[in-house]
């Protein structure tokens, strides 16, 4: 954990120049960024100090220094939640649930969102629950429950490039979220195996994962080229499941009269016509 926080603040004072915050630049720089110095006078606190929290040894640091800190990082909230996790381990020090059940009126409300793509996302990004458009964009029901993963199915599957056109966008999401969860649940070793599987086999996860970025998974757009309809500019929208520790769901949606509007009905229709009776399951089993 102290190599984290390290590494963390690191690679954040790395983007920082020091004529973007009013300071001087002269001498040689041996890393870019601020160097240690910097940073502490721009947060108020002793060298000495900041070095000691960067290396792990502050333990007891207050909430007032860490805003100083953070505010002289221009951490955004996700990256100060970050922070504190890792500077505060014995708070947050708890594994992760070995298993996510999601609840049947979840299952049931999107089941009848017929015309929109929705599933739930828990932790370490395991898909637990679909509706069958989700389904018939996705093909859940065909994968395996090990391979049922937003982040496996982004790194470890061979046709994920061309299935995501902005593959390197949709990537570094991936390991951003990653990144918080195992900032949330430093203890979990599902998560930790799942993080050293993908950086023994896919070298872009190795370095997005050491770039130490952090982010919710809130809204945004995702284009997919799916091999039945082509390509599908969507937007999403996230929503907690409160009650439900760590589980999302997420909708796709295409804009009105747009033409992946057309195709994701034609996509609904297809899997209508072509698997009418196929039923929603989730990964830890049927719960209609």
């Amino acid at each position: 954990m102290a190599q984290d926080i390290g590494e963390f603040l690191r690679s954040r004072r790395a983007r920082i120049q020091p004529a973007e915050v009013g300071l001087p630049s002269f001498g040689r720089r041996r890393v870019p960024g601020l160097r240690r110095e910097e940073l502490a006078q721009l947060a108020g606190v002793s060298v000495d100090y900041y070095v000691r929290l960067e290396q792990g040894r502050s333990p007891t640091v207050s909430d007032a220094v860490l805003d100083a800190i953070a505010g002289a990082l221009r951490l955004d909230d996700t990256e100060r939640v970050h922070l504190r996790n890792l500077v505060r381990p014995a708070k947050r020090s708890r594994s992760a649930p070995q298993q996510q059940r999601v609840r049947p009126i979840v299952q049931r409300t999107m089941d009848m969102m017929e015309q929109v793509p929705a599933f739930v996302l828990g932790r370490r990004m395991q898909i637990l629950a679909w509706n069958a458009l989700a389904d018939a964009l996705y093909g859940y029901s065909t994968q395996s429950p090990e391979f049922r993963n937003s982040a496996r199915h982004t790194f470890l599957w061979p046709g994920a490039r061309e299935f995501y056109p902005d593959w390197p966008t949709v990537a570094a999401e991936a390991v951003a979220l990653l990144r918080l969860d195992a900032g949330n649940y430093p203890e979990d070793p599902e998560l930790a195996a799942l993080i050293g599987e993908l950086s023994m086999k896919s070298p872009e996860f190795r370095t997005l994962w050491a770039q130490h970025a952090v982010k919710q998974k809130t809204n945004g757009a995702k284009r997919i080229n799916h091999p039945l309809v082509g390509e599908l500019e969507l937007s999403y929208v996230t929503m907690a499941l409160r009650g439900d520790s760590d589980q999302v769901l997420i909708t796709y949606a295409a804009p009105a009269g747009s033409p992946a509007e057309e195709r994701l009905r034609l996509l609904a229709s297809w899997q209508a016509t072509e698997h009418p009776t196929r039923e929603s399951r989730s990964e830890v089993g049927e719960i209609r």
